[in-house]
C-alpha cells in the first residue's frame, strides 16, 4: 500500500490559529509582574491556550530569555508552541522552540495603542460598581500584550495571526459570517463562538463559556459566562441579556469581572451595557 494512502495517518502542510504574544521590553521582571497584575482575578482566562512569542517589537540589537518567557507563559496555563521574529533576530534560533511563520491578517505588526486596546485588554478593572474604567493593554503600562482572536477558526474565534505548524489543539470554535448569527442551543464551558457581525444567543451561556462578537450581543438566556462584544473597536457596541451572572463581560476591550459584586439591581435581571466615556455602564432592561 502506498504511504500516501496509509488509512491510519495523514501528514498535511495546513495553518493553525493562535494567540501573539507580542514582546516589547526586554525586562523579564516588569513583564512578570504585569502578566500577574492583568491575570491573577481571572486565571483560567486562557488556560490551553496555544500561543506563539512574537518578538518582532524588539529592536535588533535587543534580546530576551526565550526559555523564561514561555516557562512563564506556562504558568498561567498557556501553551507556548513557538517563536515569531524577523530575519534581523537570529537568537531566537537558539531556543529550544521552534521558529513559526506569521501570516498577519491584520497588516503590520506595529499596532496603534487603540487597536491593542481593542484587541488585547484582558485586565481586572479596580471599581466595583456598575461603571468599570479601562485597564488594558492601551492605556501604556503594559510591557507585552496579547493579540486575541479576530476570525473565525478550528474552535475558538479565528487570532491575530496564522501560524504553522502548530500541533496542538484548541477549543471548539464556531465560524459564524458578517450576518447576524443565531445560536439556538445552549452553550457549555469550553466552548467559544465568534460573529463577524452581531450575535443572537437563544441558550443558556454556561460557567467557562465564551461569546464574543464585532458587532452586539443579545443572550436570550442566563449570561454566566464571557461575553465580549465590538471586539475591533466598536465602541457603539452592546450587549443585553435576560439575566446578568457573567463571569467578564467587555465592549471594545474595556472589560469588568465580576470578582467584586455587581449591584443588586442588575445582578440576575435583564440588562443592557454600553460604553460612556471609556467606562462599562449596566442599565436595567424595562421589559414590561
Amino acid at each position: 500500500m502506498s504511504p500516501k494512502k496509509s488509512p491510519f495517518f495523514e501528514l498535511r502542510s495546513g495553518s493553525v490559529d493562535t494567540l501573539l504574544f507580542v514582546v516589547k521590553t526586554t525586562d523579564l521582571d516588569a513583564m512578570r509582574a504585569e502578566l500577574t497584575r492583568r491575570f491573577e482575578a481571572t486565571p483560567e482566562f486562557f488556560a490551553n491556550d496555544v500561543v506563539a512569542i512574537d518578538v518582532r517589537r524588539l529592536a535588533d540589537t535587543e534580546r530576551v530569555p526565550l526559555a523564561d518567557i514561555a516557562q512563564l507563559l506556562d504558568s498561567l496555563r498557556m501553551r507556548p508552541v513557538g517563536v515569531v521574529s524577523n530575519p534581523h533576530q537570529a537568537w531566537a534560533a537558539e531556543s529550544a522552540l521552534p521558529l513559526l511563520e506569521a501570516r498577519d491578517r491584520r497588516g503590520s505588526t506595529a499596532k496603534s495603542a487603540d487597536e491593542e486596546a481593542a484587541t488585547a485588554a484582558r485586565d481586572t478593572p479596580d471599581t466595583p460598581a456598575a461603571a468599570a474604567p479601562n485597564h488594558g493593554a492601551g492605556n501604556g503600562n503594559a510591557q507585552a500584550s496579547l493579540l486575541p482572536p479576530d476570525g473565525p477558526a478550528d474552535g475558538t474565534p479565528a487570532s491575530a495571526a496564522a501560524v504553522e505548524p502548530v500541533p496542538a489543539a484548541e477549543p471548539v470554535r464556531l465560524a459564524t459570517s458578517s450576518q447576524t448569527t443565531v445560536i439556538d442551543k445552549p452553550l457549555r464551558s469550553g466552548q467559544r463562538i465568534y460573529a463577524k457581525g452581531d450575535l443572537v444567543v437563544l441558550g443558556l451561556v454556561s460557567y467557562g463559556a465564551e461569546v464574543i462578537a464585532e458587532g452586539n450581543i443579545h443572550i436570550y438566556a442566563p449570561l454566566r459566562g464571557r461575553a465580549l462584544a465590538g471586539v475591533q473597536g466598536n465602541h457603539d457596541a452592546r450587549i443585553f441579556c435576560t439575566c446578568l451572572e457573567p463571569e467578564l463581560i467587555s465592549i471594545a476591550g474595556i472589560y469588568r469581572t465580576t470578582e467584586n459584586p455587581l449591584p443588586a439591581d442588575v445582578h440576575g435581571k435583564p440588562v443592557q451595557i454600553w460604553l460612556e466615556e471609556e467606562k462599562l455602564m449596566i442599565e436595567p432592561l424595562r421589559l414590561t
